[in-house]
């Protein structure tokens, strides 16, 4: 920004012609300098003859003037610019702070400088609040439509049964079954809110210690082969030798490895394939896990928002899937307990490949393995 252009803007918040607070300031001042003048002159009139009346009264206004003269042209304008950026900032307005950018110099300058430092973090923070408060608003709103869609249908399969089903041994007992389907995926639900609450806030503690990692798949993987038999999905799992233990908390890497897997068996179409893989990286300091599905996919558009809480990629499929919507969020925080990342890479209509890292766990720490 040019001098003019700036000198410009700043003529436009302040009006340093009517500036009260450079004149009291001066006028301040220019009287102080004009009273010690006035002293130093009644000693001179005093013992020294030849120092006038009319001498002392120049000496006197002139110094006064002078002092009050300086002050306004040094100081006036600048405490006028710090005063309007701080009355801008008081009302959420950050618009002029850049006018707050000047260079280094006596205090005031200083007091400005510190101006514009405070008001850029003042900015930041106020903008993180609103984001807060959106994404307070959305999860609301995700949430209560989230609660309606299964109360709603146990309601209504339960009226149903009232009003005569219950005595048509056509319909009673998939009615049933399905207000049992819809409280489990209630139950799901304020688990999964639970959870994420507690990982959110930082209360839910995180026990570390080395574990195999090439265990705790293979335990998941049996866990959910059932699931995948139901699909006719074949799970494939690809370990490097001799894996080294990793270093974290295994109920939570449990339920991350869970999650995932999981996913790959839901959004995989008949008869797929998912594959989980694990191998040492960067020369075996951390361990890499994957799990590939042929799968939706997911569009480039939607990839960054995958983590997001509620956020579904084909909301009628998640929901007849059995999804709350909040796995990968609670997967998101967990690998973030663990200063680790979920990476994701997809194809539409091909696939999707999830992936994290552990890191080795050290010489010390291998004896805790379970």
């Amino acid at each position: 920004m040019s001098d003019s252009t700036q000198n410009a803007d700043i003529g436009k918040i302040l009006d340093t012609s009517t500036s009260p607070l450079g004149h009291r300031l001066a006028l301040k001042i220019g009287l102080s300098a004009a009273g010690g003048m006035a002293v130093v002159c009644v000693f001179l009139t005093v013992f020294w003859p030849v120092w006038t009346l009319w001498v002392s009264v120049v000496a006197v206004l002139g110094s006064g003037l002078g002092a009050y003269i300086a002050t306004f042209h040094h100081a006036s304008s600048r405490l006028e610019l710090a005063r309007a950026i701080l009355k801008n900032i008081r009302k959420h307005d950050f618009e002029t702070l850049d006018l707050a950018q000047v260079e280094r110099g006596d205090e005031l300058n200083d007091i400005i400088r510190q101006v514009y430092r405070t008001g850029r973090v003042l900015e930041r923070e106020f903008s993180e609040l609103k984001k807060m408060e959106s994404y307070r608003k959305d999860f609301l709103g995700n949430i209560s439509h989230e609660l309606k869609t299964p109360i709603f249908s146990i309601r209504g399969f339960a009226e149903t049964l009232k009003d005569g089903a219950l005595d048509d041994p056509s319909v009673n007992q998939s009615f049933v079954e399905k207000i049992i389907r819809n409280a489990d995926r209630l139950s799901a639900l304020a688990t999964d809110l639970a959870e994420i609450a507690r990982l959110e806030t930082g209360s839910l503690e995180i026990e570390q210690s080395a574990f195999s990692m090439k265990r705790l798949v293979d335990d998941v993987v049996e866990s959910v082969e059932p699931q995948a038999r139901e699909k006719s999905i074949s799970i494939k799992t690809s370990f490097d030798k001799e894996l080294p233990p990793v270093y974290g908390d295994p109920n939570q890497i449990r339920q991350v490895v869970v999650n995932l897997v999981d996913n790959a068996i839901k959004y995989s179409n008949q008869g797929g394939k998912v594959a989980v893989r694990l191998r040492s990286r960067r020369k075996r300091e951390v361990v890499e896990f994957s799990v590939r599905d042929q799968g939706v996919g997911v569009s480039k558009e939607d990839l960054a928002r995958l983590t997001e809480r509620f956020f579904r990629v084909d909301k009628s499929r998640s929901r007849s899937a059995g999804g709350t919507g909040l796995g990968l969020s609670i997967v998101k925080h967990i690998l973030a307990a663990h200063d680790q990342e979920l990476s994701v890479s997809s194809t539409l209509g091909k696939g999707s490949t999830f992936t994290f890292l552990l890191n080795v766990a050290l010489v010390d720490e291998a004896h805790t393995i379970d």
